[in-house]
């Protein structure tokens, strides 16, 4: 079986049992980083908004 296939089940997994172990804490993440995506777009936004 190939090295990275391995590596991926195995990161797969363990995202896996952190959801099921620690649902609120993956929650505040997945939200850190939605937060973070949006900020970074309305940044671009802004940026080419003074642009033109």
């Amino acid at each position: 079986m190939n090295l990275k296939k391995v590596l991926t089940w195995v990161v797969v997994a363990f995202v896996v049992f952190y959801v099921i172990q620690e649902p609120n804490a993956s929650a505040d993440i997945v939200r850190g980083a939605g937060e973070a995506l949006g900020e970074a777009a309305s940044s671009l936004a802004e940026f080419v908004g003074s642009l033109v």
